[in-house]
């Protein structure tokens, strides 16, 4: 199983403009590249890819639509007040992300 975990809204750190620019083309390439994906895991920043305002959230979709499951992390929803701004997927809790990431072959976090 191959697991994307975002844990921003940025590619790499530095200038967050650059980050943002750098982690919507990742994505854009991704969706369109024959990599499998499994499951797209959204945590801490990374929750504002899938909520109101994303701008990657096709990306989001076209990968969602290859057949990979889309986890937003509660806790973070709950802690900035996006829980009712999810766009795509589901809800996840911290016990999902663990099994996740205990049986996940590959992990690709950017």
């Amino acid at each position: 199983m191959t697991l994307l975990y975002l844990n921003s809204d940025q590619m790499g750190s530095g200038n967050p403009e650059l980050g943002r620019k750098l982690l919507k083309i990742f994505l854009e390439k991704l969706a369109a590249s024959d990599t499998n994906v499994d499951v797209v895991g959204c945590v801490n920043g990374g929750v504002l890819l899938t909520t109101e305002g994303s701008k990657v959230i096709e990306s989001i979709r076209t990968l969602q639509e290859k057949g990979a499951r889309i986890d937003t992390c509660g806790t973070c929803l709950d802690h900035l007040n996006l829980r009712d701004k999810l766009l795509i997927g589901e809800i996840g809790t911290m016990d999902q992300t663990v099994q996740v990431m205990a049986k996940a072959d590959q992990i690709i976090r950017v």
